[in-house]
């Protein structure tokens, strides 16, 4: 199984990019997680400030540019994972946040070509 997990700090994300003892930390967590398989995707997201949402409603379209009112919700870094089980995830998603800090990991089952009638 597939799984998107979305990083949503606590701290304030217009803040620039993490000090030299996280990024070590968080690079040995990576790499373990890349050699064991676990991990297939991550990236760390830049702040919203340099982003911008699109929206469709009602026929409309229309853009904001960052940053955003509900910056407690946005997501700050995400990773693909392939696990056997969501209470996998879980454990994953528990190890991560004891390095990255403060905040809340989502957990979502992605889609897979086996899900859907032939």
């Amino acid at each position: 199984m597939r799984f998107m997990m979305m990083y949503k700090p606590v701290k304030d994300q217009e803040g620039g990019p993490p000090c030299e003892e996280d990024v070590s930390e968080m690079g040995k967590f990576v790499e373990e997680s890349y050699k064991s398989g676990a991990l297939l995707s991550t990236e760390g997201l830049q702040p919203p400030s340099k982003g911008a949402r699109v929206r469709l409603a009602g026929g409309k379209i229309t853009v904001t540019d960052g940053p955003f009112a509900e910056a407690k919700e946005l997501v700050g870094g995400f990773a693909i994972v392939r696990l056997n089980s969501k209470q996998e995830a879980i454990e994953m998603a528990k190890r991560f946040l004891r390095v990255a800090g403060d905040g809340e990991t989502e957990i979502r089952q992605l889609w897979e070509p086996s899900d859907f009638p032939a």
